[in-house]
């Protein structure tokens, strides 16, 4: 998966921001980078601090660009953009402040042009990554929220990879219907990306009518709209997770087997389901869990677990820009 991926930035390569300079991680997967030719690290942070932690990790970063908010030459012109986003909410003195901070500052450099995607998160919160995201970045034209997938990749017995999406395991804690459908459309654009050819399973613990309640009308409901939606595209439900996976589970069903049995992106009815399913997946199926990739976003903004290794900020950026 990630050989192809590369191979598409080469033919386009892109400028990413990586909001913790210093971090040993970051240096390393920037390092890494540096000795390609498809992506290029912007690291935030001045500029000594950052060559004397790279030095002392015994990290090459020469020839990536290191940008300092403290003394940054479009300061001003950065603030002046902010306030005018922030329409009334924030002072130029505020803002000003808050750029400061190499999360804010990162989303503005990608704001102004001046980088085309971030990953943060390193020792910031998903919090603290979102929230400059979604008051600077903004949601897409049409976009009512930001959400999340998870990209889930294991080694086949065929020699291919077996791909995966999973959504929303991140973000939304109760998604509604609505909710539920644009979570679903931005799950297969972004599968695509990765190779998916999505087969789309709204999941409950009811399949067909089997069980009973409010959220099982809900997953029901949402996946009539998200057909609407997605006319070209398969889609089913409310399912169970073994009708959706298992082929002889989906024939004792009865499930059409468009979708049932064959499924490969999974809508999960809220973010409980979500970040346990993905993680039951994670852990007893061997699957290498990429993510949260935020969807819905003007441009591609990503968080990176405080518990991420250099390998797994080397694989996020690489997604990340993918996404640009």
């Amino acid at each position: 998966m990630f050989g192809k991926l590369i191979e598409n930035l080469k033919k386009a390569p892109k400028t990413i921001v990586f909001t913790e300079g210093t971090d040993p991680r970051i240096l390393e997967a920037s390092a890494r980078l540096l000795s390609g030719t498809f992506l290029k690290p912007i690291l935030v942070g001045n500029e000594k601090e950052v060559y004397a932690a790279a030095e002392k990790a015994g990290f090459n970063i020469r020839g990536a660009e290191i940008v300092d908010p403290e003394n940054y030459p479009e300061m001003d012109a950065m603030v002046e953009k902010m306030v005018e986003l922030r329409k009334g909410k924030m002072t130029a003195d505020e803002c000003r402040a808050m750029l400061k901070k190499g999360n804010y500052f990162g989303t503005m450099l990608v704001k102004m042009g001046k980088a085309d995607c971030l990953l943060g998160g390193a020792t910031y919160s998903t919090a603290d990554t979102v929230r400059p995201a979604l008051q600077l970045i903004k949601t897409k034209p049409g976009n009512k929220i930001v959400s999340s997938c998870f990209i889930m990749v294991r080694p086949a017995a065929s020699g291919a990879n077996e791909v995966l999406a999973m959504a929303d395991c991140a973000i939304n804690i109760d998604p509604n219907e609505d909710e539920l459908v644009e979570i679903a459309t931005e799950t297969v654009k972004c599968g695509r990306i990765f190779g998916i050819d999505p087969k789309v399973a709204f999941l409950s613990y009811s399949t067909k009518g089997s069980g009973k309640g409010e959220t099982v009308d809900k997953m029901r409901n949402a996946c009539e709209k998200a057909k609407a939606a997605m006319p070209d595209v398969p889609v089913d439900g409310e399912m169970q997770f073994d009708a959706a996976s298992s082929p002889v589970v989906a024939r004792t069903k009865h499930l059409d087997e468009g979708v049932g049995g064959h499924a490969n992106t999974f809508i999960f009815p809220d973010i409980n389901a979500g970040n346990i399913g993905y993680k039951i997946a994670q852990r007893l199926g061997n699957f290498d869990a990429f993510g949260p990739i935020l969807l819905g976003l003007n441009a591609p903004i990503n968080d990176l677990s405080r518990g991420c290794n250099a390998q797994e900020v080397y694989s996020m950026a690489i997604i990340t820009a993918a996404l640009a």
